[in-house]
Formats: structure tokens, sequence, C-alpha cells
């Protein structure tokens, strides 16, 4: 479990073409495109005859493959013709029942409000969003083993109009079956993304798939007012403490990349991240040395892996006592947040909600600036 936990966390730390089917949109003259301003993975186009072409641009880190979908709405679908070897799939809208493979997944559902729809997920345990709860004990969302090896058998059984894939590359076997059973495999990328907002954009991906473009908008706007706005906020800082992440595996201390994810939301924070100005995207694979070198007397560590109580810390490692951060108790953790079944909420609603997690950085480090502001995801170190 604790080795899955901290490939889960160190999946969040990294990121940062088909060859006939690169850069250009099929055949169809489109007339008008979804907005897309944040996120570099996916775009969305729709065409005079009112067919909407997704197409998956990263669907994982260092991806050479592009996915080409055609969306077309069931009212039209008997007088529309398309080749077939042009799209990697052809899909009826509005879709009716699917699964998802994961939980970053879940919220942008939930709030599009087609949470009903799903009828299938691998490791359910790890889902914390409560109305998704109430369907998996009502045995609506049906179990469907785990994320690396899907129950196909499960997934047959269960007749899906399609499965929202996740992968980190493109050796599932698992979703070539399912395909062979003539039940569409769209591949998500949102995980890939590195900026917040980029990830956040991700709900206007999936709602052309339900005819929810309009309200994917209205969504995404209000998060995008509230993420700016806190980021103005913090900006107005008059220090930019220093910040140290991370946690050691196996004698290797893994943190954010100055390019990732992580590393975005600390510099919105007006934080200054010890590593910002390393190039990768992905996760950083140090040595506690060098760790220790740069990072001993940072005055905050966010984000220590799984880790949750400082006892916990010191019988993982006792090279942790020697930084000021650990001395001082200024370490913050998403581990203490947890759904009904043991799920980390941040890994769930997090990528959904970065106006949130950007508000609980601004609260832990600069503490006048949202004063009565309860943190959501980060919690202090038990």
């Amino acid at each position: 479990m604790f080795k899955r936990l901290l490939f889960i966390s160190f999946l969040f730390l990294l990121c940062e073409c088909k060859q006939d089917k690169k850069d250009v949109f099929p055949n169809q003259t489109a007339t008008s495109s979804t907005s897309v301003q944040y996120a570099n993975g996916f775009e969305i186009k729709t065409q005079s005859n009112e067919i909407t072409i997704v197409k998956v641009l990263k669907p994982w880190a260092n991806a050479e493959t592009t996915y080409t979908y055609a969306l077309v709405p069931k009212e039209i679908q008997a007088s529309v013709t398309l080749n077939s070897n042009e799209y990697d799939a052809i899909i009826s809208t509005p879709v009716e029942d699917f699964v998802v493979t994961s939980t970053t997944h879940i919220p942008a559902l939930e709030e599009l409000g087609v949470l009903n729809q799903l009828i299938g997920f691998p490791d359910t345990k790890y889902i914390s969003s409560i109305p998704a709860r109430k369907l998996i004990d009502a045995g609506q969302i049906k179990e469907l083993g785990v994320n690396e090896s899907i129950n196909t058998e499960a997934v047959l059984a269960l007749k899906p109009d399609l499965i929202f894939g996740f992968s980190i590359n493109d050796g599932n076997s698992t979703y070539e079956t399912i395909q062979r059973a003539n039940i569409p495999v769209v591949y998500n990328g949102d995980w890939v993304e590195e900026t917040p907002l980029g990830k956040a954009e991700w709900i206007k991906f999936f709602a052309p798939f339900f005819n929810k473009t309009k309200e994917a908008e209205a969504i995404f706007s209000k998060i995008e007012t509230s993420y700016l706005e806190a980021k103005k906020l913090a900006s107005e800082a008059k220090n930019k403490p220093t910040v140290l992440s991370g946690a050691m595996f196996n004698d290797v201390w893994y943190l954010p990349g100055g390019k990732s994810w992580a590393a975005n939301f600390l510099k919105d924070a007006n934080a200054n991240y010890l590593w910002n100005l390393t190039e990768e995207n992905g996760s950083l694979s140090l040595s506690w040395e060098s760790v220790l070198d740069v990072g001993q007397h940072a005055e905050y560590w966010i984000g220590p892996a799984q880790l949750a109580t400082y006892q916990e810390m010191e019988a993982s490692s006792q090279h942790y006592r020697q930084f000021d951060a650990f001395k001082n108790r200024k370490i913050f953790t998403t581990a203490n947040t947890k759904g009904e079944t043991g799920g980390t909420l941040y890994y769930e609603l997090g990528p959904q909600r970065p106006d949130l997690v950007l508000k609980d950085l601004i609260h832990i480090l600069h503490p006048g600036l949202l004063p009565d502001y309860v943190p959501y995801f980060f919690k202090p170190l038990l």
C-alpha cells in the first residue's frame, strides 16, 4: 500500500503521434472551437455538420502518439458517414453509461452532473467523493479491479458506451482487448499538464461527450477567477519564504522539478521554492546529502510525500531531523486529509480545484493574507 501511495505521489510530480493523424483535423471545415487557454493536452472543434472532433495531444508523458475522436450526435447518426480510418473512435453523444479509471476524473463528472451515469471504476476504495461513495455503496458503480490490469470480463459485462482511460504509456494490453470488443477507450491526459489551471481545464474535455460544453465553460471560469484572484493576493506579500518539498524512498529523495505542477503552485503562491530553476517538468531524484545542502535552512517543507507525522518521519529516516523545517515544526502535508475509505482527497480533487490548493499554500506561507481561511488539503504534520 505504501509503495502504491508513493507511486501516486510521484505521478503527481511527473511531467512535466500517430503519424497519419498529426496536426490537422480530418476533412470537415471547422466552424467553432472550444476555448482552451491553459491546457496543452487536448483540442476540441465542432464541424459545420455538428460533429465534434476531440484530439488528445498528450495522453501520457513524452507521448509520440496522438488520438482523434469523432463525436456524433445521436439524432444525426443515421445520416452521417465517416471514414473510421481517420479516427481512433467514433462515439455517439450524449454518452450514457461509462467507465473512468482515475480519481482525478471524478470531480469534473460530479460538477457536470453526470456522475450518476458512471457504472464502473478500478480500485473504488480510493474514491473520496461523497456522492460517488453513495453510488458505490448502492452497487451502481462496480469494482473493476486494479487500474494497471482492469478486470476485462467485468468491463465487458457492463457494456459501457466508452471508457475514459488513464495510462502512463502505450503498452496497455487490457485497453486493446476492450477496444476489440467494440468498446471505445478515450485517453485522458490531465495528469500530464504542468500548470494548475491547465489540469483544471480538462473539465472542458469531458463536456462534449455529454453535451455539457456551456456548463463546463461556466464551471471553469469560476475556478479560473478564484485562482487568479488568489495569485494576485499572494503577489502582494512582502516576503518570499523558502520552501523544501518531497521525501526519500529507498535512499533517493524525490521532489518536484522547477517546471512541474507542484512547483508552479509554489511560484503562484509567491514562495521561493529552492529548486525552481531546474528545468524538469516532472520529479527530481536526488541524494539526501544534496537536498540537505540546499534545503537545510528552508523555512517551510510542503508535501513530504505520504508521511503524516513527525514520528513517522523520524522512523523513516533520521536524516529528516537535520532540517530546520522539521525542527521548527513547519511541515505541511496532504496525507492527513482523507476520504471515507482512506483515499487522499488532494489527489482526487486538487487537480480540479487548484484555487483551493493555492489558497491553502497562501494561508500557510503568508499567514496575514488569509487569516480566517480554513485549509482544505494541506494540514500541519501531526
